[in-house]
C-alpha cells in the first residue's frame, strides 16, 4: 500500500510517500508560506530534488501541488494520483477522546475541534491539512494518529494534578504528554531487542529542542514528563519544563507580565537559551562548553542532572529497568548529553561504553551504547514517527 503521511502547520504541510510493503520512502518535503508566496521543496528517495516558489492559498491547493510533484514524469514516484491508497496525519492532541489512532469522520473530526483550546497553535492546522487532503483527493481513507494517545494508558495517579477534582473534569486539567508516537516506536523497537514485551521496564528518552522522558512497561505507557502541554518535564530548547508554580505568578508580579506574556516567556525564551544566555541549540552549547564558558557547562549538566532524576523514578514506579533508550535530534546526535546522562548511575545497573557512544551520532542504525557487563542494556534508537503514522494507516484501512 502507498501511504501519504502528512504532518501540517498553520502555513507549512510536511509530507513523505510510503510504499509499506518495503518500508521505504519514496519521496518526501515540504511545503511552506502556505497564504503568501509559498514553496516546495521536493526530495525523490535517489537524491534528486527541486525547489519552487509556487503560489499556494490554502492547504487544499499545496496538498493538489505535492500530488502534482509526486506524479510529475521528471520528479515523481507515482503514475497517477490512483495509487495513493491512504493518508495518514500526524494530530499533536487528541484530548481525552482518542486512545489509538482513527479513521477520519464527521463524528472524529468534531472530537478533534473540541481540542483546539488543548493545542491552538497546532490543532487548526490538523484541521486545514485534514480538509485539504479530502478536496485534494475525495474518497480516500484518512488516519489520524495522535502524539499523546500512547500516553492515555497511563493510570489516574500518574496523570492526575492536585487541583480540584471537579475543575480537572470539567477543564480537562491532567496530564496528556506528548512525542507518544515516538517513544510507542523506539519502545517496540526495543522490545524486539530484549525479544518480550510482557515483563518489560523501558525508559524512553526523547530528547531535541522538546524533549520527553516516558515510563514504559509491558509495553504500554505508566508515566511520561509532559504535562497538560509540552512545556512540562525537562528543560528544552526555550522551554523552561518543571518549575516552581509560584515562579509564575512571582515573575508576572515582579515585570508586569500578562498571562499571554508569560506564557510565550516561557515557552520562548527559557531552557537552554535562557540558562546558557547562547543559543537554544545544543551544538551551540556545548562548543561554549570546550572554550571554557560556565554558563554553558551549567545549562548542559542540569539538562542531564534531570534526565537522570526522571530515570531514576520511572525505576521505581515500573519496580524495574531493563533498558533505557535515546532518541531524537540530540538523544541520537550528542554523545557528550548521553555520557552526562549515564554516568554515575552504577547503582541501577547501568553502564555506557563510552567509547562507542563517541562515535554513534548522525548515523541511521541502532546502537547499543551499554558495556556486556551493564545490567541495564543503553540503546541508540533512531526514531521514525512517519513510519509508524504510516503503518497505522495500513492497518486501519487495510481492515475496511
Amino acid at each position: 500500500m502507498k501511504v501519504l503521511v502528512v504532518n501540517a502547520g498553520s502555513s507549512s504541510l510536511k509530507y513523505q510517500l510510503f510504499d509499506t510493503v518495503t518500508e521505504a520512502v519514496l519521496a518526501k518535503g515540504i511545503c511552506e508560506r502556505i497564504g503568501l508566496d509559498g514553496r516546495i521543496e521536493h526530495k525523490l528517495a535517489n537524491g534528486d530534488k527541486i525547489k519552487k516558489e509556487i503560489p499556494m492559498p490554502d492547504h487544499a491547493v499545496a496538498t493538489g501541488i505535492v500530488i502534482d510533484y509526486l506524479t510529475d514524469k521528471e520528479f515523481g514516484c507515482i503514475a497517477d494520483m490512483s495509487e495513493i491508497e491512504a493518508v495518514g496525519h500526524r494530530v499533536v492532541h487528541g484530548g481525552t477522546y482518542f486512545s489509538e489512532s482513527v479513521l477520519v469522520n464527521d463524528e472524529v473530526i468534531a472530537k478533534l475541534s473540541n481540542c483546539v483550546d488543548l493545542a491552538p497553535l497546532h490543532t487548526p492546522a490538523h484541521l486545514m491539512g485534514i480538509e485539504g487532503c479530502t478536496k485534494a483527493m475525495p474518497g480516500v481513507p484518512q488516519v489520524l494518529v495522535f502524539d499523546t494517545a500512547f500516553h492515555q494508558s497511563m493510570a489516574p495517579q500518574a496523570y492526575t494534578y492536585a487541583l480540584p477534582y471537579e475543575m480537572c473534569q470539567e477543564l480537562s486539567i491532567r496530564r496528556f504528554g506528548a512525542h507518544g508516537t515516538s517513544h510507542r516506536f523506539v519502545a517496540a523497537e526495543m522490545c524486539k531487542i530484549l525479544g518480550k514485551t510482557e515483563g518489560t521496564h523501558i525508559v524512553t528518552c526523547h530528547i531535541g529542542n522538546g524533549s520527553s522522558i516516558t515510563a514504559v512497561k509491558d509495553g504500554k505507557c505508566v508515566d511520561t514528563s509532559m504535562g497538560m502541554t509540552p512545556l512540562a518535564g525537562v528543560m528544552m530548547g526555550t522551554r523552561c519544563g518543571d518549575i516552581d508554580p509560584a515562579v509564575v505568578t512571582y515573575v508576572m508580579k515582579k515585570t508586569g507580565m500578562t498571562p499571554d506574556e508569560m506564557s510565550d516567556f516561557m515557552n520562548k525564551k527559557c531552557g537552554f537559551e535562557g540558562l546558557s544566555g547562547i543559543s537554544s541549540d545544543s551544538r551551540d552549547i556545548e562548543a561554549a562548553i570546550l572554550e571554557g564558558n560556565e554558563r554553558a557547562y551549567l545549562t548542559a549538566s542540569t539538562l542531564a542532572y534531570q534526565i537522570k532524576k526522571f530515570i531514576g523514578s520511572y525505576a521505581a514506579s515500573m519496580n524495574g529497568l531493563d533498558a533505557v533508550v535515546f532518541t531524537a535530534g540530540m538523544g541520537e546526535n550528542n554523545t557528550e548529553l548521553r555520557e552526562r546522562v549515564c554516568s554515575d548511575m552504577e547503582y541501577y545497573g547501568i553502564k555506557i561504553n563510552k567509547e562507542v557512544n563517541a562515535a554513534a551520532h548522525h548515523q541511521s542504525d541502532i546502537v547499543e551504547l551499554s558495556t556486556e557487563d551493564s545490567k541495564v542494556k543503553v540503546y541508540l534508537i533512531p526514531t521514525n514517527e512517519e513510519l509508524m503514522i504510516a503503518r497505522d494507516t495500513e492497518a486501519l484501512v487495510s481492515a475496511l
